[in-house]
């Protein structure tokens, strides 16, 4: 039946989803981009182990069988599946280089190579999926589970050359990837998302590294990439139930244990204290994050406010993204900003929008506001002077007093320089009164924004434990 249903669903954000899916061109799209091959190339599967089932599919309904390692899920399938012939499919986790992959690929031709790349995000490798146009029996399997937070969600992706995913398609069930998860991956891979998405990568990269290190000294951890570690500890039953105390979820593989690697430094502190490590005690990351989607901008903000970088930064509108910049420099704390917004109709839903993620981000960062400065007070830019006065009360409060003869500075609108603070002032909860006299409307720009910045990083400065306020909240 593809007649919709009678009435719209009772749930938010359900529009649309009284109709049954029809073709998804955008996720192909989206993934091709991703990936670097075209979109002909590319079939969206439900996660990755439904894009191995239809292989291990594919080879039952062709009376043959698959090669896999000995791990799950190839296990699971393997048992659902059984071996009745020539094989006809091998699977194999990531290999070394595209090279080695192409090398493979003619090896066990005419069966099908299927390389799994779900971790490949987490590593230095070349994808596979660069020789996929000349291996015509090579399919590559990707993942959002991990490298995009997507895992309970189930999308994923087979690349491969068309007339090889028309095999695939072809023992694929009806209706296979629902509306509502193709919507999550489309936002997942907005490119507003991409920044953050590699510096989440990265921070996991590095906390993996970290872990494998201090673990190191007393366990034998094995090599391999992602948010997972392999450990073989000497009473593995002992080991887990310590983790346990310690709020920290593991499994057993036999005798390794599966160690997750959190994003979160604290997070494994915890981990490496439950094996009697003591890390060094640190007072909790001041960070803070904003997703922020509309009809006219799509927007994502990270900030850190105890690192002095990274500091990225890509609205579409040049300008601003530099006077973001001089906030974060200025401000001493990272930024990390990305906004894809309709700039072919005016900039404004661009900068606005940024300005209102930018606030919340912040204030999210700020938390209780224990022990800040709370006040900043001011920076001369040639003949240009700014003065902003910050009060981080919780209270918003803003008051601009300037005006700008030039319209434009780039594409950068002057008179939307006031309601950036405001905007400002607004999400983050705080008192800013600014006041800007000179001659270069450039320099009188640039001059609020680094100021503001400067005024900021007073403000924000850790001092103590206390709130700094006599009624003991902000």
């Amino acid at each position: 039946m593809t007649l919709p249903a009678p009435y719209p669903p009772l749930v938010s954000g359900g529009e649309g989803l009284d109709r049954y899916p029809g073709e998804a061109a955008a996720l192909p799209a989206r993934m091709a981009a991703i990936y670097a091959v075209p979109a002909d190339q590319v079939l969206p599967v439900r996660g990755l182990t439904h894009g191995l089932e239809l292989v291990w599919r594919l080879a039952a309904r062709d009376g043959g069988s698959v090669e896999a390692p000995k791990a799950e899920p190839y296990d699971r399938l393997a048992a659902i599946y059984p071996a009745r012939g020539e094989v006809a499919a091998v699977v194999v986790r990531a290999l070394g280089s595209p090279e080695a992959v192409a090398e493979m690929a003619a090896r066990v031709a005419p069966a099908l190579l299927v390389v799994d790349e779900g971790l490949i995000e987490f590593s230095d490798s070349v994808s596979a999926a660069t020789v996929v146009a000349d291996q015509p029996n090579l399919v590559v399997l990707r993942s959002l589970s991990l490298a995009y937070g997507l895992a309970g969600a189930r999308v994923g992706a087979a690349i491969a050359q068309a007339p090889t995913l028309a095999r695939l398609a072809s023992v694929l069930e009806p209706y296979a990837l629902p509306e509502p998860l193709v919507r999550l991956a489309l936002q997942a891979l907005d490119p507003s998302r991409m920044i953050e998405t590699a510096e989440r990568i990265a921070s996991v990269r590095r906390e993996r590294e970290r872990l494998a290190r201090e673990l190191g000294r007393d366990l034998t951890i094995e090599p391999g990439v992602g948010p997972i570690l392999m450990a073989r500890p000497q009473d593995p039953a002992a080991a887990l139930a310590a983790l346990k105390t310690y709020g920290i979820e593991a499994d057993l593989s036999g005798d390794r244990l599966r160690l997750p690697v959190s994003i979160k430094p604290e997070v494994n502190d915890r981990l490496l204290a439950a094996f009697g490590l003591t890390p060094a005690k640190r007072r909790p990351a001041r960070l803070g994050q904003a997703v922020r989607d509309t009809k006219e901008t799509r927007i994502v903000c990270a900030v850190d406010l105890d690192a002095p970088g990274p500091i990225k930064i890509e609205t579409g509108v040049g300008f601003f993204d530099h006077m973001l910049e001089q906030i974060a420099a200025h401000g001493g704390f990272s930024l990390r900003l990305q906004c894809e917004g309709d700039l072919h109709t005016d900039p404004h839903h661009t900068i606005e929008d940024s300005a209102i993620a930018l606030g919340q981000a912040l204030k999210q960062a700020l938390g209780e506001r224990k022990g800040i400065a709370r006040y900043g007070f001011v920076l001369p830019m040639d003949e240009a002077n700014a003065t902003v006065s910050i009060d981080l009360s919780g209270r918003p409060y803003p008051l601009f007093e300037g005006a700008f003869e030039t319209p434009f500075i780039g594409d950068y609108r002057t008179d939307l320089t006031a309601h950036v603070f405001r905007s400002l002032a607004e999400a983050m909860g705080a008192a800013v009164h600014i006041s800007v006299t000179g001659q270069d409307d450039h320099h009188k720009t640039e001059a609020v924004y680094k100021a503001f910045g400067r005024a900021l990083r007073q403000a924000i400065r850790v001092e103590g434990d206390a709130v700094p306020s006599t009624k003991g909240v902000l």
